[in-house]
């Protein structure tokens, strides 16, 4: 599959498997690694659109991670493009910023396809390592 139509709401044609997560369980797609640039163009909803290889930082966990390890998560009948602490923290794309993010720091990204940019800060209540 090379190519995606991808409404918000409508299930992904990827197998899901449940997993443990804070209050439960989540079902998260099982993404094959050749789709997963796909995935992560449809979903990603700001400029520039991350490499695969890039380092983020999940401002929930307060971790880093590598951007191919995101996960898509199907919970309440909407998609979510999810840092893979998700199941711990419940870190989406809207809670990544580079991964040199240290307290204080904020990041305003432009919203792809819109003239509207949104502001992210980063507080830093007690860095985790």
């Amino acid at each position: 599959m090379d190519e995606f139509d991808f409404g918000v709401d409508l299930p992904l044609p990827f197998p899901t498997r449940k997993i443990p997560a804070a209050g439960g369980s989540v079902d998260v797609y099982e993404i094959p690694e050749r789709e997963k640039a796909a995935v992560l163009e449809a979903f990603y909803p700001f400029e520039p659109v991350p490499k695969l290889t890039d380092m983020m930082f999940d401002v929930h966990e307060e971790k880093t991670f590598r951007v191919s390890d995101f996960l898509m998560v199907r919970e309440g009948g909407k998609n979510l493009l999810a840092s893979p602490y998700y199941p711990i923290s419940g870190g989406t794309v809207i809670d990544w910023m580079p991964a040199d993010t240290k307290p204080g720091d904020y990041l305003q990204r432009k919203i792809r396809g819109r003239e509207e940019s949104i502001l992210t800060c980063f507080f830093g209540f007690g860095q985790k390592s």
